[in-house]
């Protein structure tokens, strides 16, 4: 039991040590970086953003994590093949998602969870943003 405990406590250090994640969007397998803003001399840090292509009823990147901390904006663009409609749970942001036009949704990042982004006409996730 206590071997558990430390390779638990290891664990939970070793993944602390990694470093900053509110600048990568996160899928296992398929991180890749996401752009951001320099942080500004308020402390809050630049915009958080991602750029998402939905096609053929695939989410490019795949569906995985935007890491943002609290206060930063969030900037959301998002092209379709299809019309549809982008949610963004918890934020009660929407967009109508016309056929091959980027449509962008930013929001200040003032609540603190994970927070889902889909579409609600096909149901797809397209990510999730995670707000410390």
């Amino acid at each position: 039991m206590r071997w558990r405990l430390i390779q638990w406590a290891a664990l939970v250090l070793l993944v602390a040590g990694c470093g900053p994640l509110s600048q990568t969007h996160h899928n296992p397998g398929n991180s890749h970086e996401v752009a951001t803003a320099p942080p500004d001399a308020g402390g809050q840090g630049g915009e958080v953003r991602a750029e998402i292509t939905v096609r053929a009823g695939r989410v490019s990147p795949p569906s995985g994590w935007l890491e943002a901390r609290r206060g930063q904006t969030v900037a959301l663009t998002v092209t379709s093949d299809v019309a549809d409609e982008l949610h963004v749970h918890g934020y009660d942001r929407t967009a109508e998602l016309r056929p091959g036009q980027a449509v962008t949704v930013r929001f200040r990042a003032d609540l603190t969870g994970v927070f889902e982004v889909e579409t609600h006409e096909s149901g797809l996730v397209l990510t999730q943003v995670t707000v410390r």
